[in-house]
């Protein structure tokens, strides 16, 4: 029977929950890196023991960690990610005189060929590869050419957090920038170009319609079905037929189009899942009731996921990065909030139940189905 392996990054640790494929006793091993923030977690695609961890301090900046045994040991990786010197600060050498800073990685993105090569997007927005394992990142900076200077910071920072990788075509990456839009290589990250017609935002931009400047909250795809795309943006949930070309909303019947992260079944296409916030503002579940939100059409027609989830004084939240699925049938969904619970539900969403209660607060979940 098929193990799964949830990967939980805290803002105090990290912890790793592990169940057979009834997912309904869980093993629950951490926290790793205890009382550090643990911003991403992730594993890789060809070597199930392969994780990575990304690591921040206000005092001794960002660490990317390495497990090659499942979570077991690890090692500090990233020699150009250097944390020494000034606290609070890494640096990167890209050629020129002077260093480049940025502050946090929010994203790992490992390749689906090689455990060796893995991405990684930082804080302020660039994007970065390894080909040897962490040892050693390398910058695109043709992603920063396209109207840099134009991108502003979102409200947690500007911050490149969602990496996507064509299953078909490893050249054709997505990324996702708060406060700056979707952007799109054909061509393994030399050149870019945005991917934003269609998104408008009304209130944060001069230009409702410009192509650089929208804060989007995360993208998912689909594996079999990658020129589609689903979009959870500050305001509204939009859906491109295009690979990213051009963008229309789906937003339909939800109670707020606000929120963080969104989903895709593993064997549905178009199933997808959001967990609505109130406002940009009131950042908890509207009417104080946890609810996933499902469609099983593309969007547009919404039905509430409730059996399980809190229905009455819930003030949490779900951040971008806290939502992911796994490959079993049925499906499993799992989430992640700021008050320190994980829920799965092993049916798809139709029902719900804790794994943990009481972690620090959630900042990434990702899910692995070994075998």
């Amino acid at each position: 029977m098929s193990r799964i392996r949830v990967l939980v990054g805290t803002r105090k640790g990290a912890f790793i929950l592990t169940a057979d494929g009834k997912r309904t006793s869980w093993d629950i091993s951490g926290p790793h890196f205890a009382g550090w923030e643990i911003y991403h977690l992730k594993g890789s695609y060809a070597d199930p023991n392969r994780l990575y961890a990304s690591q921040t301090s206000d005092w001794f900046g960002q660490v990317v960690h390495r497990s090659n045994d499942g979570g077991m040991t690890w090692e500090t990786v990233g020699n150009q990610f250097l944390y020494e010197g000034t606290p609070g600060t890494h640096q990167f050498y890209d050629g020129t005189q002077h260093p480049w800073e940025f502050k946090r990685v929010w994203q790992l993105e490992p390749s689906r060929a090689n455990p060796d090569t893995v991405y990684a997007g930082v804080e302020d927005a660039a994007l970065f590869r390894s080909n040897d394992g962490g040892l050693s990142w390398q910058e695109f900076p043709g992603l920063r050419s396209v109207k840099g200077h134009l991108w502003q910071p979102g409200a947690g920072g500007m911050c490149l957090h969602t990496i996507l990788i064509d299953p078909n075509d490893p050249n054709r990456i997505y990324t996702a920038i708060s406060a700056a839009g979707a952007f799109r290589t054909d061509d393994g990250g030399q050149t870019w170009c945005p991917a934003t017609r269609g998104l408008e935002s009304n209130y944060e931009l001069p230009d409702p319609y410009a192509e650089v400047g929208h804060c989007v909250h995360s993208i998912a795809m689909h594996p079999s079905r990658p020129n589609v795309l689903f979009m959870q943006k500050h305001w509204d949930v939009m859906r491109s037929d295009d690979a990213g070309d051009s963008w229309y909303e789906i937003s339909g019947n939800l109670p707020s189009d606000f929120g963080f992260p969104i989903a895709v079944h593993a064997h549905e296409p178009d199933t997808v899942y959001v967990v609505p916030i109130k406002s940009d503002s009131e950042h908890f579940p509207p009417e104080g009731k946890l609810r996933v939100y499902r469609s099983r059409v593309g969007g547009n027609d919404w039905e509430a996921l409730t059996k399980g989830l809190p229905q009455s004084d819930c003030y949490v939240n779900i951040l971008r990065s806290a939502m992911a699925v796994d490959t079993l049938d049925p499906c499993g969904v799992y989430f992640g909030t700021t008050g320190g619970q994980v829920y799965v539900s092993a049916d798809s969403g139709d029902s719900w139940a804790p794994i943990v209660r009481d972690l620090p607060a959630v900042l990434s979940v990702e899910v692995q189905t070994l075998a």
